[in-house]
């Protein structure tokens, strides 16, 4: 229907005739001459309508307005001098129209496409028009310059993508299944994949050793910015490798996406931390190091401190952690109280500080330094370098918890003080060496951190088979982060049947248990399966960063908003009673309130 796309005409086009098609964006009256600036997908053309070049067209264009769908052919001409827009890669050029078929009428629309809206319901109901923003085009063009890299490194690398299958088994792999009921089998039903996990260590087993797909995953769990009930991975497993070999294989991949999405360059390969380093340092397993307030540890100084808060920790055998905000002193009330807040929600009872708004004692403003020595002042400001101006942080507990406390208190610390604002620097990372167990204070027993087929680093290998459980034992386990967020995780797999059921066997699950929602891969274990590895990239979640976007709504084309609906389609929806009747299945009303939803 069109000679060009709306971004394609330039000056070496000029005497040509042209036609094109698209979406009027917007129409200006200058005294009776019409322009318009026609848009597609690609960009913007200027086009003129005059009365001596085709009165009817002229007069037709009157009737334009935005979003109108019109389909124009002229010639391409100059633009006059001082009316050259050199933002656009068309300004030199318009296209003077000798003919104007208006395709499609459009009626006033709901929001205006050329600003930004707040509300995001109202975005997700008209999803189809929110598409049209250049923001979101160009949102969806770099998820497939992303997707496009992510296929081309992979195939190059001797990786075959492979389906996997939608309808599958439910096991305990973390968060909640979606189940999908089956019609032929009465009371038994499917699931939907929260990873192709178990089906892509099976492919390995089928001597396929190079695997990967662009894997729709579901979850049904709370939402968040970065999280959706159905999301996409890139997913890949291979056999015969070891944890450096997924590393650099990962490394590859990222330097190729940000090179064909971004033109960006990034390392080549990435620093290296464990997981405690990464927790004791930041008290984050995905931590931001584009700014400092890196965590140190005072509890040898503060073991005998008069405030028991400190030395009461200590002597439970906790420590004591602080950081130091520079020159944040001035910090408000209100502020105090949302860290504090913020501080009781991650577990502490609440949160210590001081404040240096001077350089002697007497003028640090704080609960409880009036309790310290001399000589315990002096050694925090000698270990936290505190400055007039400075204002200190404290988190004191079991490790584990007062890392996690303080690690939480630090990003909001950051974002108070805006220390990422406009800050572009790409900073990647692994954290490896993950715990393999954590303990479950409400069910009494070990879970995995993972997922139940991580493989026990080497050097614990034997505590887990001799069932020496703890939660030191580490995981052949790692992260790529990016810039505070976890771009995805792998590890490498347990692929012998002993080592797998000493795994289930951790993590009180009973051989019956095992046998019945894991024999498939139990029963493959015994036919000589391969070692093998792998990881799962977040698409969304790396799109969303190459994007500079907050949300992967933002770079999904039909998301669901944050309670998990689709104001465009009204999805979920109550069903046709007869479909419930095939699957029989009836619907309960919740007791006490006959009235409510059926659940």
């Amino acid at each position: 229907m069109r000679t060009h796309h709306c971004n394609q005409l330039r000056a070496s086009d000029i005497g040509s005739t042209a036609t094109l098609i698209g979406w009027v964006n917007s129409a200006r009256d200058h005294g009776g001459v019409i322009f318009i600036d026609l848009r597609d997908r690609e960009g913007l053309t200027q086009c003129v309508f005059r009365p001596e070049e085709n009165a009817e067209a002229a007069k037709l264009s009157h009737q334009l307005r935005e979003e109108d769908v019109v389909l124009v052919t002229g010639k391409v001409s100059q633009r006059l001098d001082g009316t050259i827009n050199d933002k656009i890669p068309t300004g030199e050029v318009e296209i003077v129209a000798s003919e104007l078929v208006i395709v499609n009428k459009a009626e006033v629309l709901p929001f205006q496409l050329d600003k930004e809206l707040s509300n995001e319901d109202l975005r997700m109901k008209y999803r189809y028009l929110d598409l049209r923003r250049p923001r979101m085009s160009r949102n969806l063009r770099l998820r497939h310059r992303v997707t496009k890299a992510s296929r081309d490194f992979l195939d190059d690398q001797g990786f075959l993508e492979i389906e996997t299958p939608i309808l599958s088994k439910s096991t305990p792999e973390g968060a909640r299944d979606f189940l999908v009921p089956s019609r032929l089998q009465e009371g038994h039903f499917y699931a939907l994949p929260q990873a192709p996990q178990q089906y892509k260590q099976l492919l390995m087993v089928g001597g396929v050793e190079k695997y990967f797909q662009i894997a729709k995953c579901f979850r049904d769990e709370d939402l968040r910015a970065d999280r959706q009930p159905e999301f996409t991975q890139i997913d890949i497993e291979a056999s015969f490798v070891g944890q450096d070999d997924i590393i650099h294989l990962v490394e590859g991949l990222l330097g190729r996406v940000f090179r064909e999405s971004l033109e960006a360059e990034i390392p080549a390969s990435f620093d290296r931390m464990t997981w405690r380093e990464a927790m004791d340092r930041y008290g984050s397993d995905k931590p931001d190091r584009r700014f400092a307030l890196e965590f140190v540890d005072l509890s040898e100084e503060l073991k005998d401190c008069e405030f028991r808060v400190f030395s009461g920790a200590v002597a439970n055998g906790g420590v004591v952690k602080a950081i130091n905000a520079k020159g944040f002193a001035d910090i408000s009330t209100g502020q105090i109280d949302k860290l504090t807040k913020l501080a009781q929600d991650a577990g502490a009872k609440g949160l210590a500080y001081i404040q240096a708004r001077g350089e002697e004692r007497d003028k640090w403003r704080s609960p409880f330094v009036k309790r310290m020595t001399d000589d315990e002042v002096e050694a925090l400001r000698a270990k936290l370098n505190i400055e007039p101006g400075d204002l200190i942080l404290f988190a004191a507990d079991q490790w584990e918890s007062a890392c996690e406390v303080l690690g939480r208190v630090r990003l909001a610390c950051a974002e108070m003080q805006q220390l990422t604002k406009d800050n572009t620097e790409l900073d990647f990372l692994w954290v490896t060496e993950f715990p393999l167990l954590a303990f479950d204070e409400e069910e009494g027993r070990y879970v995995a951190v993972h997922h139940p087929f991580t493989r026990p680093h080497p050097d614990d290998e034997q505590k887990l088979l001799k069932g020496e459980l703890s939660t030191d034992i580490r995981a052949l386990a790692y992260d790529v982060v990016l810039n505070g967020h976890e771009l995805g995780g792998g590890s490498i797999r347990i692929h012998e049947a002993p080592l797998q059921s000493a795994m289930f066997k951790a993590l009180g699950i009973s051989e019956e248990q095992a046998a019945d929602e894991f024999g498939h891969i139990l029963d493959a274990f015994r036919f000589g399966a391969p070692p093998h590895g792998g990881v799962a990239l977040g698409l969304d979640r790396l799109v969303m960063l190459i994007c500079g976007e907050h949300s992967i709504r933002e770079v999904m084309a039909f998301p669901k908003n944050n309670k998990g609906s689709d104001l465009m389609s009204q999805s979920p929806a109550e069903v046709d009673p007869k479909q419930l009747r095939d699957l029989r299945l009836q619907l309960k009303k919740r007791p006490g309130n006959p009235d409510a939803t059926p659940a």
